[in-house]
């Protein structure tokens, strides 16, 4: 797995139980805020349009290698200039990053991400713009697949 990736971040099924554990939203935010600090800085030369989120009111830049070794498997490096959308770059990168391209289009994101009740304290804006990470995620595993024939 690509340790810039996914150096001290913690699997989903862990955030999951963290969240559960912490009752006052605030606390839960705080944990999403120190779930960004967690990811490796993003090199200057990943932040070009292409790497830019499109239908994030934040700027959001994703990064993917695809590791195509038999089956492709993707990892992502990313960054946000907003706190809590870096922390929820990094809850993405728990349920994605390292998986197969059949893998990732396997994930229901709205369920598992629903599991946290994010839905419920996000911004519209904000829930839209984890939706167009969601997009842009499985479109690059959609590609990788495709690529792979």
């Amino acid at each position: 797995m690509d340790t810039a990736t996914k150096t001290d971040l913690p699997s989903f099924g862990d955030i999951l139980a963290d969240f559960e554990l912490l009752e006052d939203w605030e606390d839960r935010y705080r944990y999403v805020i120190e779930l960004g600090k967690k990811l490796e800085p993003l090199p200057d030369e990943l932040r070009t349009s292409e790497t830019k989120v499109q239908g994030c009111v934040s700027q959001v830049w994703l990064s993917t290698t695809v590791h195509p070794d038999g089956v492709p498997r993707l990892t992502f490096v990313g960054d946000s200039d907003a706190h809590i959308v870096r922390g929820l770059v990094a809850i993405l990168f728990a349920i994605y990053s390292g998986k197969t391209a059949d893998e990732i289009l396997d994930v229901d994101a709205v369920a598992t991400l629903g599991e946290l009740h994010l839905n419920e304290h996000l911004t519209p804006q904000r829930s839209n713009g984890l939706m167009a990470m969601v997009t842009r995620i499985r479109g690059d595993a959609e590609k990788a697949r495709a690529a792979a024939g």
